[in-house]
């Protein structure tokens, strides 16, 4: 096959693998008809396994060995797994030619020594992957970088069991290129959703998955690495001590009033459920100043680091229960029956997503019931989905959801929907979508997962099942005031008036960002207001010491 391997490569490639010590399987999956490269994959895997006694071939057929594929994984061809002492979850889909020879040879290497290469520091950041993660590596073979990628994967699939590595060219396979949004090789691909672009330094690339499946793995182990380059000062929460100031929560509001209150030289505690608030769950920030287009996720990880660059005492992954007076202090207690004490408290627990409040949603939530169509949608990919809501949210969601779901209903209690004229018109273009004004959801089906749900017109003229496999709410927010309902006077919307320095009618209590009146609810007048309010509580604790002085 000169071809593919001339004499002289020929040459080198028997040189090379005569240092192989334990057998190594070539498992190769084609079809005769229907697959243009698998015939060039065949020969180049058929003159490669000629070059070692170490190694044999297998080729299957895709259907007619239908079991053996589903054992192997494989779903599309061609397909080559590379299998020493046991299989590992190293894959190759499409021609392992050009610069992905090499990535072949590696894993061929791989499998027969049991060495993966990796240092041990890069070893036991490999481990901390405890959740199954499939890597797909989307290359061209051309790409003189993408096989660092690839060698990766394939390397974190040898030593972690819990990982699967597949290198993907893209040129077999264009409708993965436009699923994963590839515009540029190495892709790598996380558990079926687009992850990171370029080839990245094997630890930056390895903390880059913890963060997409383990992000409580992910946020310790950054946590370590900046204390470890002095990035970070923050320290656990102290029971027994009176902090100036508690802030509780950290999304732009908290964290913005974290920094001023530092910078203000103030004892300061942050409390929070997760960092972020409402942006983690935005894929694209395009009106922050600054930054024309961020990851909202990215966006959120900025405001962290900054405020943990000062010297706070943090206490992450607790819910506030409620917060009281007590004498001229507050008493912030956690839903673990811890108490926190402070002489005033920035509250900024923002909003969370409005329920329906029907049968079967606290047991399905996460089983099929989600909020996030951004972060959600590729879990759905060829499935049938329901939006519940009119609004622009819910038909952003049901836009989202085009290029995977194969059916999108969207239901609304409403008599029409209110979403912007351009928006409707593009999401009803689509024949998969189903529109259902005046239509309530009366019940969630199913056993261990989501199956249906049950809707009824609101005039009463019908009642129906539905089969869907995952549902969207779209149904706007609401506040999470509910610690300090008894505290402080909510308005109708059940949210915390304050007045210009986000003072409430409680003195020392201060708020910021959406679980308040404030009209706009957008990232940079929640960060404005958070700083407002460490402003204000700054005056406010230097003119209680001038009172007591």
């Amino acid at each position: 096959m000169p071809e593919l391997l001339p004499d002289d490569v020929r040459d080198q490639l028997r040189t090379r693998l005569a240092s192989l010590e334990g057998p190594v399987r070539l498992v190769h999956f084609t079809q005769r008809h229907a697959c243009g490269r698998c015939a060039q994959q065949r020969e180049l895997l058929e003159a490669i396994a000629g070059l070692s006694d170490k190694l044999t071939l297998e080729v299957h057929e895709l259907v007619d060995d239908a079991p053996i594929a589903a054992r192997f994984g494989v779903d599309k061809v061609p397909a080559t797994a590379v299998v020493g002492d046991r299989d590992r979850g190293i894959r190759f889909y499409g021609l392992t030619g050009g610069y992905e020879l090499g990535s072949l040879l590696e894993a061929i290497e791989t499998a027969s020594t049991g060495d993966a290469g990796l240092s041990p520091e890069l070893r036991s950041l490999a481990e901390r992957i405890t959740v199954p993660v499939h890597l797909e590596i989307m290359v061209t073979l051309g790409c003189p970088y993408c096989p660092r990628m690839v060698r990766l994967a394939h390397q974190l699939a040898f030593v972690n069991e819990q990982v699967r590595g597949d290198m993907i060219d893209a040129a077999e396979f264009p409708t993965l290129v436009q699923r994963y949004e590839v515009n540029g090789v190495p892709r790598t691909v996380i558990n079926e959703r687009p992850g990171f672009e370029g080839a990245l330094p094997a630890p930056t690339a390895i903390l880059e998955i913890l963060k997409a499946v383990d992000r409580p793995e992910y946020d310790r182990l950054d946590a370590a690495i900046r204390e470890a380059r002095g990035e970070r000062s923050v320290h656990e929460v102290e029971p027994g001590h009176t902090y100036d100031v508690i802030i509780v929560g950290a999304g732009p509001a908290g964290l913005s009033a974290a920094v001023y209150a530092a910078r203000k030289d103030l004892d300061v505690a942050l409390v929070a459920r997760d960092v972020g608030g409402q942006i983690t769950n935005t894929a694209t920030v395009e009106n922050w100043l600054g930054q024309p287009s961020v990851g909202g996720d990215e966006l959120a990880m900025m405001f962290r680091d900054h405020a943990e660059h000062y010297p706070l005492a943090e206490q992450m992954g607790v819910t506030v229960k409620a917060i009281r007076r007590d004498g001229s202090a507050f008493i912030v207690e956690t839903a673990s029956d811890g108490e926190l004490r402070a002489l005033a408290v920035i509250y900024t627990a923002g909003k969370q997503y409005r329920r329906l409040g029907v049968p079967g949603e606290e047991r399905f939530l996460g089983r099929g019931v989600a909020f996030c169509a951004t972060c959600d949608a590729p879990l759905f990919r060829d499935q049938r989905v329901a939006v519940i809501g009119g609004g622009n949210s819910a038909f952003s969601a049901a836009r989202d959801l085009l290029s995977y779901a194969s059916e999108i209903h969207v239901i609304d209690i409403a008599p029409a929907f209110i979403a912007d004229p351009v928006l409707l018109e593009e999401v009803r273009g689509s024949a998969k979508v189903h529109l259902h004004s005046a239509t309530r959801v009366l019940e969630y089906l199913g056993r261990e997962r989501l199956q249906g749900i049950r809707l009824a017109r609101v005039d009463g003229s019908d009642r129906f099942d539905l089969l869907v496999d995952g549902v969207f709410l779209e149904i706007g927010l609401v506040p999470n005031a509910e610690p300090v309902k008894g505290l402080v006077e909510l308005n109708a919307a059940g949210e915390i008036p304050v007045d210009r320095d986000q003072a409430t009618a409680v003195p020392g209590l201060f708020a910021a960002g959406d679980v308040t009146d404030e009209r706009e609810k957008q990232i940079i007048v929640a960060a404005g207001a958070g700083a407002k309010a460490a402003l204000a509580a700054s005056a406010y604790l230097a003119g209680k010491r001038g009172q007591a002085s």
